[in-house]
């Protein structure tokens, strides 16, 4: 519990100012706090007239008499002052015992006002952090984990933190330094009414602590089922067409009413678990105070070793203590809370990156030869998928791949990006094995254009961007015009500052193609990946797309997947691919006559 608490405060390591502010006021306020109800004292004794005076000489006998000598000091002093002017003297110890609240409460502002940082702080570097660990993170992570499950851990469980557990940062000085000083008050007025407060308070603790074990447990069930309808609400919306066609409502409406009815039922029972922290130690310390009030009875009336008016105060000082006893077990039932969360959110944290940089990467300026694939072998979670494959791309070249579903064609693109590492074999850039490259030099080479086009919601102009973000406005539009996307930009709303919406589902499919398309021409890369970019794209929008991309493609190195004929019949070399291995290659027409794989493709394709 603490080690996980621990690893979420080391995001506010940059705040540190903030957090020895807010212990120097929280413990300024414990201390006018336990003042604030021992100044009482001397009012109660001028209204109830009670002050003796004392003419002796007033003699200090040492620490253990300190309380008496005090006692009598102050005694002395008000007695006299009584006896020249009673009203002069009410009006002094009233604004003795006002400065005190007064100097306790701006204190306790002050202290929240700068934990108000730490809080805010360790939250928006533990959201940057999460996020770039996400963007981070390879590929094959996010083919394991659900999106819904991913969006509740960066949204509910952050907000879960921010509720619970960093709440305990208001409490961790504040309420302990009010127990130590109001109990020190105590121990000053008497030593034998206050051990037998402190008998209750670890007793009232152990009782609390019994009702929070399963509260951890309860939380992490309720984030998990919150991941769970957060990805069915998510499969909904981008499901819709499909739901509907097959009309399949009412089984994701009943698979959405399970998720909710059993988040439901362990909310009901976190709540209850729950709500029990404070009428249980309310209970406890009020009955604390009522065997308080039974001991300290007997104390002023039967013993009379203390008076009235400063048994009253000592009822304030153990009211004091209750307060933040209180706030103490509240804390304990956060933690549960808050542990639950934090263990989801440090499980992405941990999560071991498998593709990184290697120490003293080769930063890879420009393609200059080729790209070579020597017997090449990989496989995802044990099943084979390239299976000891070689060739080569020559730089100015383009090489196609055709072969059918799952014969390993995208997962060659996704090597050459490293979205994943090779197995067996060598993958190289001009000599250079690809793990030697830095990532991020790589990418810098490499463009894409997928049969699924990616866009985000924002404006034209900003999806562009995403190809080269220091481009001017006469680049983006040089690319756009070679994507054959100027025209229909141009009569949008806004033009190039027009939304496209989520996914750029305001466009059609071959407006949001060739988008993808001027987006690669602006990055101009050195090596261009095609994958099926115009399979989904009837015959027009196919010709508009079509003729973009020869433009793309033109001098330029391309890997190119394609089920059409038309986008692989100008290829330098054409690779058939089955079950992972090349079992053809050569052009069009040399194909054609010298392979059946090739030719019952072509055939195939010619009959769609």
């Amino acid at each position: 519990m603490l080690t996980s608490f621990k690893k979420i405060l080391h995001f506010g390591s940059n705040f540190k100012g903030y957090a020895l502010l807010n212990i120097f006021f929280n413990s300024l306020y414990a201390l006018f706090s336990a003042l604030s109800f021992v100044s009482l004292i001397p009012m109660l004794d001028v209204l109830f007239k009670s002050t003796e005076k004392k003419i002796s000489s007033l003699e200090y006998n040492g620490l253990s008499s300190l309380h008496i000598y005090v006692t009598d000091t102050l005694n002395h002093y008000i007695s006299n002052q009584l006896a020249e002017n009673i009203e002069g003297t009410l009006i002094f110890v009233i604004a003795l015992v006002l400065s005190l609240f007064l100097l306790k409460n701006c204190c306790n502002y002050l202290a929240l006002f700068f934990i108000a940082y730490l809080k805010n702080g360790i939250l928006k570097d533990l959201r940057n952090t999460l996020y770039q660990k996400i963007i981070a993170l390879p590929i094959n992570f996010f083919n394991k984990k659900r999106k819904g499950d991913l969006m509740a851990k960066m949204t509910s469980d952050v907000t879960e933190i921010q509720n619970s557990f960093l709440s305990i940062l208001e409490l961790i000085v504040r309420e302990p330094l009010t127990i130590f000083f109001s109990l020190s008050a105590m121990f000053f007025i008497s030593f034998k009414l206050t051990f037998f407060v402190l008998f209750f308070i670890p007793f009232s603790g152990w009782i609390i602590s019994l009702l929070g074990k399963s509260l951890k447990k309860n939380s992490a069930l309720i984030q998990q089922e919150q991941g769970d309808f957060l990805t069915i609400i998510d499969e909904t919306v981008n499901g819709q067409k499909i739901i509907k066609t097959f009309d399949a409502s009412e089984h994701f409406k009943n698979k959405f009413y399970a998720a909710t009815q059993r988040f439901y039922n362990f909310s009901n029972q976190l709540i209850h678990r729950s709500s029990l922290a404070g009428p249980a130690s309310e209970f406890l310390g009020v009955a604390a105070i009522g065997i308080l009030l039974w001991f300290g009875g007997r104390l002023v009336l039967l013993d009379e070793s203390i008076s009235g008016t400063t048994f009253i105060a000592y009822i304030g000082l153990a009211y004091n203590i209750l307060t933040p006893a209180k706030g103490i077990s509240k804390a304990v039932y956060n933690i549960q809370k808050g542990n639950a969360s934090a263990d989801r959110i440090l499980e992405i944290l941990n999560t071991e990156n498998s593709i990184k940089d290697a120490e003293n990467p080769f930063i890879l300026k420009s393609f200059k030869n080729s790209i070579v694939f020597d017997k090449v072998f990989f496989s995802y979670e044990n099943k084979p998928v390239i299976n000891n494959l070689s060739f080569e791309i020559k730089k100015g070249k383009m090489v196609a791949l055709v072969g059918p579903s799952g014969s390993g064609k995208t997962t060659l693109t996704h090597l050459i990006n490293r979205f994943y590492d090779i197995d067996k074999g060598i993958l190289s850039i001009d000599n250079i094995p690809i793990n030697e490259i830095q990532k991020k030099s790589l990418y810098e080479n490499i463009g894409m254009v997928n049969q699924e086009s990616i866009l985000f919601n924002d404006t034209v102009f900003n999806n562009l961007l995403l190809g080269k973000s220091d481009a001017s406005e006469s680049d983006v539009i040089s690319a756009a015009k070679a994507a054959n996307a100027h025209k229909f930009i141009e009569e949008l709303p806004d033009g190039y500052d027009t939304n496209i919406g989520d996914l750029g589902n305001k466009l059609s499919g071959g407006q949001k193609q060739r988008l993808t398309i001027a987006r690669a021409i602006l990055k101009d890369p050195q090596l261009l990946i095609l994958d099926e970019a115009t399979s989904a794209l009837d015959m027009e929008a196919e010709k508009q797309v079509q003729q973009a991309l020869e433009k793309l493609m033109l001098n330029r190195t391309s890997l190119v997947i394609a089920h059409r004929i038309s986008t692989i019949q100008k290829a330098d070399i054409i690779l058939v691919l089955d079950q992972g291995k090349i079992v053809a290659s050569g052009k069009h027409k040399e194909l054609l006559t010298a392979n059946k794989h090739y030719k019952k493709w072509v055939q195939i394709q010619k009959m769609n």
